[in-house]
């Protein structure tokens, strides 16, 4: 088996891979931990034969997880993020300064599409670009929806947005203060991504499919303007393409990976640019 981590400041995911049929056995999530148990945060290491890991956590997270999986696994991988690898280029003037998790979704968005606008829509919404040709142009960071309820500090926090509203109630004037306080984080999270997506299409003179991945993909997808796709695995997409070890994953195939959005014509986004700063 395969053990796939992706280590975030709070919240860690994993997911067991078969590494003769590619098949993903079982997956889970914890808080992230200062002291990892085998058999309760992450899978028993015993049928465990290689580990593949993205981290963002606090160095000394990652070192002792590392130190805990080496006892017992036979390959630790740690992705890094790097000046150049799988054909794109660090947009970073200091290319080890951008979150590892942001660079394995870039990487995995390259391979899947050939150039991309990846959106990680967790404690922050991150959005990075890659050209066609494999230039990372870099990002934009946000904050999460959780991270804005929480910074208004109106006693909501608690009261999540239900993942299955639609996106036109979401957008709708709030008659009490909790749906006031979501529907404006919403409203300020879906436009933020829509107006970046369309700036830099427009200044760069291309369309590029839109990626989404992170724990509220799934309700912000819904308020997104353009064609899109969520990939969950994105994370887990990167590693498979930096770390590559069944077959299925040396002939670049990418678990979980969706279809490739199509992109709507640069005029068109242009267009509504025009309108909106008419308004």
């Amino acid at each position: 088996m395969i053990l796939d981590l992706d280590i975030g400041n709070t919240l860690s995911k994993w997911r067991l891979k078969d590494a003769d049929s590619s098949e993903i056995r079982s997956r889970g999530a914890v808080w992230t931990r200062e002291e990892w148990r085998p058999g309760a945060d992450i899978p028993n290491l015993d049928v465990v034969e290689a580990v593949r890991i993205s981290s963002v956590a606090r160095a000394a997270v990652l070192d002792d997880t590392v130190k805990l999986l080496r006892r017992q696994v036979r390959q630790v991988f740690v992705a890094r993020s790097l000046p150049e690898s799988l054909g794109v280029v660090n947009g970073y003037s200091e290319p080890g300064k951008l979150g590892v998790d942001r660079w394995m979704g870039a990487l995995a968005g390259y391979q899947l599409a050939g150039g991309c606008c990846a959106v990680d829509c967790g404690s922050a919404i991150t959005v990075d670009f890659v050209l066609p040709g494999g230039t990372h142009l870099g990002g934009f960071i946000i904050p999460g929806l959780r991270l804005m309820k929480e910074s208004l500090k109106l006693g909501t926090r608690n009261v999540a947005i239900d993942p299955d509203s639609e996106a036109d109630a979401l957008l709708e004037p709030g008659r009490r203060t909790v749906d006031a306080v979501n529907h404006g984080i919403y409203m300020a999270a879906v436009s933020a991504i829509n107006r970046i997506y369309s700036e830099v299409c427009d200044q760069q003179g291309v369309t590029l499919p839109m990626l989404l991945t992170g724990g509220d993909a799934r309700v912000v997808s819904r308020g997104v303007r353009v064609p899109h796709a969520v990939w969950p695995d994105m994370v887990y997409g990167g590693l498979e393409a930096s770390f590559p070890l069944t077959f299925a994953e040396r002939a670049g195939k990418m678990a979980g990976a969706p279809r490739v959005p199509e992109t709507v014509a640069l005029e068109k986004i242009r267009a509504a640019l025009a309108f909106s700063m008419l308004l």
